[in-house]
């Protein structure tokens, strides 16, 4: 896959370069409308092979929400801007920079907070092998993964009962058949907003 680690690098270089000035505008929108809180939220989350790291996201939600890992659309915590943000992923932009410094790549499962890796099991800690991706085949598909869940008599239940499981599969078969052909494309369908 050392081809995959040079798109990356280079994809993810001159992508912030290139971004540099949305990045600016969202982080003054930020400070604007949802002052009193930083402009990036941090979290450790699990990387390759276990390993956590500290993610970097644009901050969507309100300061010391407490709330729950799972994200559920139209909750009180995520502010009106923020959720501007996630509906259109600009929040996910400094992840670019996590792609960088190699803790992610374009393409892999989302990174998932400590815990849910520890009840991998057998076959399903393969997953661990990927580094965690901005996109992937499982993104795309429960691309409205949030608006599901809002859906749901218990959100966090579903999502792990059913929408982890079901993750864990795709990306152990995206990891089975791995190829630079497809990360492209899964890139392209997630720039273009479409469906696998």
């Amino acid at each position: 896959m050392w081809l995959k680690t040079v798109f990356d690098k280079l994809a993810s270089f001159f992508g912030l370069i290139l971004l540099s000035p949305i990045l600016l505008i969202v982080a003054i929108l930020i400070k604007v409308k949802m002052p009193g809180g930083p402009v990036i939220f941090k979290q450790k989350r699990v990387g390759q092979y276990g390993k956590l790291f500290t993610m970097y996201k644009f901050r969507s939600m309100k300061v010391n929400h407490g709330g729950s890992s799972v994200s559920v659309a139209g909750e009180s915590r995520i502010t009106p801007f923020g959720a501007k943000l996630r509906k259109y992923k600009l929040d996910e932009l400094p992840e670019l920079w996590n792609v960088f410094i190699g803790d992610m790549s374009f393409v892999g499962p989302r990174p998932d907070v400590p815990g849910y890796a520890d009840k991998l099991e057998g076959e399903d800690r393969k997953m661990l092998e990927l580094k965690p991706g901005i996109t992937g085949p499982a993104s795309l598909k429960y691309r409205n993964e949030e608006e599901l869940l809002a859906q749901q008599t218990d959100p966090q239940k579903y999502n792990d009962e059913v929408l982890y499981p079901d993750k864990v599969k795709i990306n152990i078969e995206y990891l089975n058949n791995w190829s630079f052909i497809y990360d492209i494309k899964l890139i392209i369908y997630t720039i273009l907003g479409k469906d696998l």
